[in-house]
């Protein structure tokens, strides 16, 4: 393959589908060899099928288990070769008022958003470090950088993930490794609906209506693309943003200045 990223290989999880997919497509239309990582192999396969002869791995895995991350990347690292880009997309979304916020659903929001990110950094970075090359992007949110209502543990994990972001560049710093974090505002995907339906559910509204509710953050007036967080991503990917670290960059249309 040919392309600013030809020669590198990049992890990518949550791979199957909405935001993780198009950074898949993303990357590998630049040339970068791609494993994608996620839960279930049928959906990795199909966003797989769509990339024609670009070197590219599926490898199922719980990004919040130590031991499945590391049997991951193993597979991925003797499938296609050394990790010198990871993509940590892997996460989800539950809302409920503070008070309401179990046991359960807060680990579940620091295990996913957080501690996967943490693992995946944690198993990649020696390849990296190795090569005296890497890329590393974690992608937060919004939420990561101003609060909303009904998501403290979501906004709590996210903020968490641009701190990590912020002191791993650091240490990275004089290694020509770079970890940034994207920011994405409400996006066209799979969270986006479940959250309308779930506001529908709650307070009686129309799919409509909630719908414009969350679109009434963004400035713009519209949900961002998919595609758009994937070709940020893809900008700090390339070899010529080595100066670009410890940054987390809004994709949200205005919403955070």
């Amino acid at each position: 393959m040919t392309g600013p990223l030809a020669g590198l290989h990049a992890l990518v999880t949550g791979a199957g589908r909405g935001i993780g997919a198009a950074i898949v497509r993303s990357l590998a239309s630049a040339g970068a060899d791609v494993t994608l990582l996620g839960r279930s192999r049928a959906d990795l396969e199909v966003v797989a099928a769509e990339l024609g002869a670009v070197r590219r791995g599926c490898q199922v895995a719980d990004v919040s288990d130590g031991g499945s991350v590391r049997a991951a990347v193993s597979a991925a690292r003797a499938a296609i070769g050394p990790i010198t880009v990871l993509v940590n997309n892997a996460g989800q979304a539950l809302s409920g008022p503070f008070g309401n916020t179990s046991d359960a659903l807060w680990q579940s929001m620091l295990s996913v958003n957080l501690t996967g990110t943490f693992l995946c950094m944690r198993e990649c970075l020696p390849d990296m470090l190795k090569a005296g090359f890497g890329r590393i992007v974690n992608v937060a949110s919004t939420a990561g950088l101003i609060g909303y209502p009904y998501v403290s543990a979501y906004c709590a994990s996210k903020h968490g993930v641009i701190g990590l972001t912020r002191a791993v560049a650091l240490e990275t710093a004089r290694r020509n490794v770079t970890v940034n974090a994207v920011c994405p505002g409400y996006t066209d995907t799979d969270l986006v609906r479940t959250a309308v339906a779930n506001i529908s559910a709650k307070t009686g509204r129309g799919d409509e209506e909630a719908l414009a509710e969350l679109i009434s953050h963004n400035p713009q007036g519209r949900l961002v693309t998919p595609e758009e967080v994937a070709d940020t991503v893809r900008w700090l990917c390339l070899r010529s943003t080595g100066s670009v670290t410890g940054q987390s960059i809004a994709v949200a249309g205005g919403e955070v200045m």
